[in-house]
């Protein structure tokens, strides 16, 4: 029961605890941008936030496509990936916000969504498990909103490229929002599963 369950929490394949990767590199040098994306946003040096949004989701692509195609999935790269998305994210709304580009209220829902994760982390931990497998619901959501706030961003303007870029910005940031938190439910469940598993293994003398 616990192997079926072990599988039933990961769909990327067996793990290995190698540290130097190319997907770990690059989930390395995505957290080095976020200070210097939350600097450009909050300046308003809006090219260089760009610039910086848009290399962090090339590499988020990236590290997860070479990790599944060379068998290169790390214990560690499964703890820096969604690290840096979830700054990404949290660094991205709070300067949106902050520049009235976007309503305080959205920041909440997606800071709670992270908030209930948190407590979920907390109770796998008790039974010994670090974090969850990232699945494709979660990565889909976060590449929604890194799509969704660039565009928002763009469409912060008069211009009729700006009037292009808003709507198409906001119809992204609803379905990263809704993804995000469909991806939060299917956490909870992985978690179930995870405690589920532990509770029914025979314990050892």
């Amino acid at each position: 029961m616990v192997e079926r369950a072990d599988r039933a929490v990961s769909d990327r394949g067996p793990t290995t605890d190698r540290i130097l990767t190319i997907p770990n590199v690059l989930s390395f040098l995505r957290l080095v941008g976020v200070p210097v994306f939350l600097w450009a946003i909050l300046t308003e040096h809006d090219v260089i936030a760009l610039l910086t949004l848009m290399a962090s989701g090339v590499s988020d692509y990236l590290d997860g496509k070479i990790a599944r195609r060379f068998g290169l999935v790390s214990r560690v790269g499964e703890l820096l990936d969604p690290l840096a998305d979830r700054l990404y994210i949290a660094t991205t709304l709070f300067g949106l916000a902050w520049r009235e580009i976007i309503p305080w209220w959205l920041v909440a829902l997606l800071v709670g969504r992270e908030l209930l994760l948190a407590v979920v982390l907390a109770v796998i931990r008790r039974y010994g498990q670090v974090g969850l497998p990232v699945h494709f619901v979660g990565k889909a959501a976060t590449f929604n909103l890194l799509y969704a706030f660039p565009l928002l961003l763009l469409g912060d303007g008069t211009s009729s490229f700006a009037q292009w870029a808003q709507p198409i910005g906001w119809a992204f940031a609803w379905w990263g929002t809704v993804l995000y938190w469909v991806a939060g439910v299917m956490y909870i469940v992985q978690a179930r599963q995870v405690v589920a598993a532990h509770r029914a293994a025979p314990v050892r003398g």
